[in-house]
């Protein structure tokens, strides 16, 4: 694969819940390394745009077509539910907004992260606890919780591990939705600078669905901006925010700037 060509390719996308409209007509790509965030207020289409992607909802319109290892780019949708699967488990992760969505929360800490690795055949406990060890210490939890359940862990450790359950197995693409939403500032603060390092230092492709603008700043190369189930706009981060030319962009972006 080229760097020219795109990790994923999605268009047309489109979706209604009865006579709503969730998503309509939304088209882009994504490259492999960026980082687009997805932002908009609440009902906006962010979420249903996100698990369309992720092939979490099939969407009433539209392809989303992923490019694997050996370069072809192949419709999600038209693989078998076991290959979803597999991908979703390898190539794929998926950072739940409430951690306790994305941990099997009475199991150790260890085997959250080791579950994945067991998923593509390993099977030696002193690998997979080591490994288990290494990821923790990377997303700053101390290796001694190895075996601790995550439900003794606070809110921003339970998001932790839940990151470094899903970055265990190198995947190349990362879905986010709401990633920091529900924690204290300074908690925030650490956890996106966690996130920052580790999409940089992995070359990660992610899509990071989010209603804060200040998390899209510091994370994402590019944004689009979502309202009423369509992009109303969309660019580099920086320029959009600096320089909104949409109404709705601007009223966003106001908004947050107001004392």
């Amino acid at each position: 694969m080229k760097q020219s060509d795109p990790l994923l390719s999605v268009r047309g996308i489109s979706h209604r819940y009865g006579d709503r409209v969730a998503l309509e007509d939304v088209s882009f790509d994504l490259w492999p390394g960026e980082v687009l965030a997805v932002v908009g207020e609440s009902g906006s289409g962010k979420t249903t745009l996100l698990n369309a992607v992720a092939a979490r909802a099939r969407p009433d319109a539209g392809s989303v077509r992923y490019r694997n290892g050996d370069g072809a780019l192949r419709e999600v949708f038209d693989v078998s539910e076991a290959e979803q699967r597999l991908l979703a488990r390898t190539d794929w992760g998926f950072v739940h907004q409430n951690a306790a969505d994305g941990l099997r929360m009475d199991v150790s800490a260890g085997a959250n992260v080791g579950e994945r690795l067991m998923g593509l055949g390993e099977r030696h406990y002193g690998r997979l606890r080591a490994t288990a060890c290494e990821w923790l210490e990377r997303v700053e939890i101390d290796p001694g919780r190895v075996d601790d359940a995550p439900r003794t862990f606070s809110g921003g450790m339970r998001q932790r591990l839940q990151i470094a359950r899903n970055l265990v197995t190198r995947p190349r693409l990362v879905f986010m939705d709401e990633p920091t939403s529900g924690l204290d500032v300074s908690v925030q603060a650490r956890l996106l600078d966690l996130l920052r390092q580790l999409t940089r230092q992995m070359q990660l492709a992610a899509i990071v669905v989010t209603h804060d603008l200040a998390v899209a700043r510091l994370l994402a190369h590019r944004m689009m901006v979502m309202h009423r189930g369509r992009v109303v706009e969309a660019g580099l981060t920086d320029q959009l925010l600096d320089d909104p030319q949409h109404a709705y962009t601007q009223l966003l972006v106001s908004s947050v700037l107001q004392p």
